[in-house]
């Protein structure tokens, strides 16, 4: 039998959380499934794993950021809220990516491309990006292929 899709892992999730009255687990799994459903309805089509993980992973990096402001304004409870529901949406992710691994992956996507300079940036980049997608940050990742490419 066939893994089941993001979409369908969320699903289930939802019915668990439902089962188990976990009130915070099955508010942020809705939070995620409306979202997905959003982006279907507006672009009129089903959306595949990797378009999931890309909603996961924009609202991972939104409560990321929000964490921090509330830690900065001094509201912990907030940013512990949202630390929270990171966690119940990081289970959908892919394992990380180890800095030697991404180091790997650089190198061998710049030299698969014959990148050159920082004129080919974007072409590593979005070659990079499926295989990196919810395992490491991008801005990391677009860091360390300037890096690469200015060397």
């Amino acid at each position: 039998m066939a893994e089941a899709s993001l979409k369908e892992q969320l699903n289930d999730a939802v019915k668990n959380a439902m089962r188990n009255k976990d009130k915070t687990r099955l508010t942020t799994l809705r939070m995620a499934q409306a979202a997905v459903r959003q982006i279907e309805i507006d672009e009129r089509r089903d959306l595949s794993d990797e378009d999931v993980l890309q909603v996961l992973d924009k609202m991972l990096k939104q409560r990321r950021d929000a964490a921090s402001q509330y830690d900065d304004a001094g509201r912990e409870e907030l940013g512990d809220k949202e630390r929270a529901e990171m966690v119940i949406l990081e289970e959908f992710m892919p394992d990380a990516l180890t800095e030697d691994d991404l180091d790997g992956l650089i190198r061998m996507t710049i030299s698969s491309t014959d990148a050159q300079g920082m004129q080919d940036m974007g072409r590593v980049m979005n070659e990079l990006r499926p295989q990196v997608l919810g395992r490491v940050d991008m801005g990391h990742v677009s860091k360390k292929v300037r890096d690469a490419l200015a060397s």
